[in-house]
């Protein structure tokens, strides 16, 4: 066997969600949960996703099937990586335990699926009018926002691509 031949470990991380339940048993608690697109992981992703793992004993995140992005209405050209290439660059991420998708137009279903301790969300959200915060307060978890690190996002990193055309 070669050292080429063998699959990654952290592919292990990638699980369907008919296959969550599994997964989760195996996952050290507090749970902390979040969601997104991650088109092209950037430097404000990545310090996102440490800061929210630190926040827990691990880390599920789960991302928006291609169709469901496209409902959000980010261009047409979006996502410019498949839900299966973003899986797999979320799950090489050290912070990242667990990398599921999701279909729906928000992550209230999975959120009540999955019943994380945690919640995050990345930005500059008000919490407490979020949907999903009552939800996972009626079990008894957290819910906060973290701070994006500014200057980053995919979006603007393709208007600067498309003016320099």
């Amino acid at each position: 066997m070669h050292a080429h031949d063998q699959t990654p470990a952290f592919l292990s991380k990638i699980c369907h969600r008919g296959d969550l339940a599994a997964h989760l048993a195996l996952l050290p608690r507090p749970w902390v949960f979040t969601n997104g697109v991650f088109d092209v992981l950037h430097r404000g992703h990545v310090m996102y996703l440490a800061q929210a793992r630190d926040l827990g004993g691990s880390l599920i995140v789960a991302l928006n099937t291609d169709a469901s992005v496209r409902r959000l209405g980010k261009g047409d050209d979006r996502p410019l990586n498949g839900e299966t290439d973003r899986a797999i660059v979320m799950a090489s991420q050290q912070a990242v335990d667990l990398v599921t998708w999701f279909d729906e137009d928000t992550p209230v279903q999975i959120i009540g699926e999955i019943r994380p301790d945690i919640l995050v969300k990345g930005g500059d959200y008000d919490m407490d009018t979020l949907p999903e915060t009552a939800l996972v307060r009626s079990w008894g978890g957290n819910a906060q926002a973290l701070p994006f690190v500014e200057g980053y996002s995919t979006t603007r990193l393709l208007q600067r691509i498309r003016a320099q055309r």
